[in-house]
């Protein structure tokens, strides 16, 4: 365990926090036959056991917010916390078999020098291990078990991010030795994200906007970019579709990078929403808790009991901001929730009327 400790990052004198290489095929590939061995040299020591696998915990409460000494940016990092798997346990064989099974595949896919997507490797593994692979999670949790394992990336295992994800408005971007795409003349449906992470870290990009907009749903996306309100506000618009996939996430982080002087703003639902708002950086444009008078009180939707559970959970949690957690008080006590369609109630064009007043009165948190 402590060895597994060696590769955390240091913060402060009192945490580490964990983080994942970005690693070459043959690096994973040693860090998996390290595993191997050290698996065999247990097992066939004088006093032979199955080792557990010792997992970096990626539950909530093992989550801590970093703050820049120097700027605002913040990061969320998961701390040097650790829960197993282990063959011993009945509830957890299966889990430790699944691991070793997606890292046998991993070292596979990356000597082959090939690139797979989950649901790729989700039909590979129900194909060859159909007793421990029945769903898609399954795989998806494994997956996040061998990245908490190996301490790399997902995309270092040979795993490629199937994008869901658009970008429209004022950005020009440019893969090397491509030609340019302009953002702003790829009509209503926007440019689609590469999943090809390598790509996206690759990409020339230049923008004349003053504001990157993250819109939660792909039907408002459309409403906007045919409404070309990037024209009105000089804006870059990016969608996930929903919640946010790896690859879209990543355009959005080397955005941020590449445009620091561009505030991030949020144009979510008030609570399905919430996910984006959480992210580090981005702000909370609409809708929120003071929008609600704009709505007609018919057009509110009742919370559902797993809605006021997740509401509940996250007002406990230590990294949510003040303001937030205001809002979903105010979302749980009124028992309800607001989606950003309610808004046509003023007519179709008011999206970007809505968007350009809270922007000119900086009404974001």
């Amino acid at each position: 365990m402590e060895e597994a400790c060696k590769s955390s990052l240091n913060f402060f004198s009192d945490q580490q926090l964990c983080h994942a290489d970005v690693l070459s095929p043959p690096e994973v590939i040693a860090r998996i036959q390290v595993a191997v061995l050290n698996f065999l040299r247990i097992l066939t020591s004088p006093a032979p056991a199955i080792s557990d696998l010792p997992l970096v915990t990626r539950k909530s409460s093992n989550c801590r917010l970093s703050q820049g000494l120097l700027t605002q940016t913040s990061w969320i990092f998961l701390t040097n916390a650790f829960s197993t798997r282990s063959l011993a346990r009945p509830n957890a064989a299966k889990a430790f078999i699944r691991v070793w099974k997606v890292m046998a595949m991993c070292s596979q896919i990356l000597g082959q020098e090939k690139k797979v997507t989950q649901r790729e490797l989700f039909y590979k593994l129900l194909c060859d291990s159909p007793d421990y692979f029945s769903s898609q999670s399954q795989v998806n949790r494994t997956v996040q078990d061998v990245v908490a394992l190996l301490r790399c990336s997902r995309y270092s295992l040979g795993i490629m991010a199937s994008s869901r994800g658009l970008v429209a408005g004022r950005l020009l971007l440019q893969e090397p030795n491509q030609g340019v795409v302009d953002c702003a003349a790829c009509g209503f449906s926007g440019h689609g994200i590469s999943g090809d992470l390598s790509s996206i870290d690759s990409l020339i990009m230049k923008t004349d906007a003053r504001y990157i907009i993250v819109v939660e749903k792909h039907a408002i996306f459309q409403r906007l970019v045919d409404d070309r309100v990037f024209n009105q506000i000089p804006s870059i618009l990016i969608t996930a579709k929903g919640y946010p996939d790896i690859a879209t996430r990543l355009l959005l982080h080397r955005m941020s990078r590449a445009f620091p002087d561009l505030p991030i703003l949020a144009l979510v639902d008030w609570w399905a929403g919430l996910w984006c708002v959480l992210a580090c950086n981005v702000k909370w444009l609409g809708v929120r808790g003071d929008d609600l008078e704009l709505i007609p009180e018919q057009a509110l939707v009742p919370l559902k009991p797993k809605d006021l559970q997740i509401a509940k959970s996250l007002m406990s949690s230590e990294i949510l901001q003040e303001n937030y957690r205001e809002e979903l008080t105010l979302m749980v006590e009124s028992g309800q929730r607001a989606e950003i369609e309610a808004l046509y109630f003023h007519g179709y064009d008011y999206l970007g009327k809505f968007i350009a007043k809270k922007i000119v009165q900086a009404n974001y948190i």
